[in-house]
């Protein structure tokens, strides 16, 4: 038997763990020392201010980074210990929605949705079709198989890249705010669809978003990520209640509180001078 292959974990286990990560760019720490559990079968979302390290959060559990110290387990598989073909394996039951849909723009809808069944799989060209025909119909898109990115919205758009996501049947998928730039009927048809499909193929999902009534109403389990750590988590209600000062801030969209409006900087007097 391969020792490739993955190990099925218990039902009740997080489908996601982050043991004690810490992770930074060059010289600037972006985790430090973060702990927080994924729900198997929920939706997570992961919230917080801009630079906070929710994307870095996503690319360490795809293994597209390796924790500098602490452990990313999905599945209870060590991602950071894992070689090239264990890492597509693991992937490969994965789908990712990028910021904006990250769409080819030079293939149609249906050649979008079916490019990871042609790339990991052996399936012959007629089941190919009627299943990139079913992900289409999923998120109301069927009639949209042969127009070209540029012939549809941006919400659309969404909604094709959430087809190419669940092409292969994962049983993870990832979103990188998966609400940015979209109007409010396009919103609200994103976040039924995350939740329904979630709920149709029990799947556990994982939302980053800054758009926050739609993603408490959304989520099942928030984590809101502080400077480089976990600064609450629980349900909406539980994040919402928190005495935390950031919490408070992010919540209620304060202007003012622990997350600064200025960037650190030099002083004025250094950049400009003593004023007359």
């Amino acid at each position: 038997m391969s020792t490739d292959a993955p190990v099925a974990a218990p039902a009740c286990s997080p489908a996601v763990e982050l043991r004690n990560v810490t992770f930074g760019y060059g010289e600037r720490p972006v985790l430090r020392d973060l702990s927080l559990d994924v729900p198997r079968g929920k939706v997570t979302a992961i919230m917080g201010a801009s630079g906070g390290g929710k994307t870095t959060v996503l690319r360490l559990i795809g293994g597209q980074h390796r924790a500098q110290s602490g452990q990313v387990l999905v599945d209870g598989q060590d991602v950071g210990a894992m070689d090239e073909a264990q890492l597509y394996a693991m992937r490969r039951r994965m789908g990712m929605l990028f910021q904006f849909g990250a769409l080819f723009t030079d293939m149609s809808v249906f050649e979008n949705v079916a490019f990871a069944l042609r790339e990991h799989t052996d399936l012959p060209e007629a089941l190919i079709r009627d299943v990139v025909l079913m992900k289409l119909n999923a998120v109301g898109l069927r009639g949209a198989r042969e127009l070209m990115p540029a012939q549809i919205s941006g919400g659309m758009a969404r909604r094709v890249a959430l087809a190419r996501a669940i092409a292969l049947d994962p049983q993870l998928v990832m979103y990188d705010e998966p609400f940015a730039g979209l109007d409010p009927i396009s919103l609200g048809t994103a976040a039924q669809l995350i939740r329904r499909l979630g709920q149709a193929m029990g799947l556990t999902s994982i939302v980053v978003s800054h758009d926050l009534d739609e993603t408490f109403k959304l989520a099942d389990h928030v984590v809101i990520l502080g400077p480089g750590n976990v600064a609450a988590q629980g349900t909406p209600e539980e994040v919402r209640a928190s005495a935390d000062p950031l919490v408070h801030q992010f919540v209620r969209a304060l202007p003012s509180g622990p997350v600064p409006f200025h960037y650190p900087a030099a002083s004025v007097a250094d950049d400009f001078g003593a004023l007359p």
